[in-house]
């Protein structure tokens, strides 16, 4: 049986994200537009991160052109980090739908429901144990997500 813990992304800089080393630890994974009008949000993402990432917060941001809003891949996790403060790691750029979306993406949706991705910035939740908690919609601000963390930092 596939788990979170079986998918492995490439971060912008070409290192190897393998999801399983993140056992234990709560992720919040987010797929990001920098010239989306959502974008703000990668703010509000960070200051979880920051906040929550020495209680177990991984936050990984996977950005995709999929609704024509994301510049160039050279140019995303240096233009995120500029505008927005972000240190939390920046994917290389993915699909989220259709026969070529990214594995991870395929995974989120099956576990979560709800169909495929609509818009940036829908954010999967998933808990210590590997578990999608959450789906949370585009427009759900990283602010109103916060007690749902809490709440997953504090399960065993």
């Amino acid at each position: 049986m596939t788990t979170i813990y079986d998918f492995n992304e490439v971060e912008s800089n070409g290192t190897e994200i393998k999801l399983q080393e993140f056992r234990g630890q709560v992720l919040l994974i987010v797929n990001t537009a920098s010239k989306c009008g959502l974008a703000p949000q990668l703010n509000g993402l960070e200051e979880l991160y920051q906040r929550y990432q020495a209680q177990g917060l991984v936050v990984i941001g996977l950005p995709s052109d999929q609704f024509h809003q994301e510049i160039a891949e050279e140019q995303v996790s240096e233009y995120c980090r500029l505008h927005y403060g972000v240190t939390f790691p920046m994917t290389k750029k993915v699909k989220v739908n259709g026969s070529d979306a990214d594995p991870l993406f395929t995974y989120l949706k099956e576990t979560a429901g709800h169909g495929k991705i609509k818009w940036n910035y829908t954010k999967f939740l998933i808990s210590r144990t590997g578990q999608v908690i959450q789906r949370f919609a585009p427009i759900t601000t990283p602010e109103k997500i916060e007690p749902a963390i809490i709440a997953a930092l504090k399960e065993a």
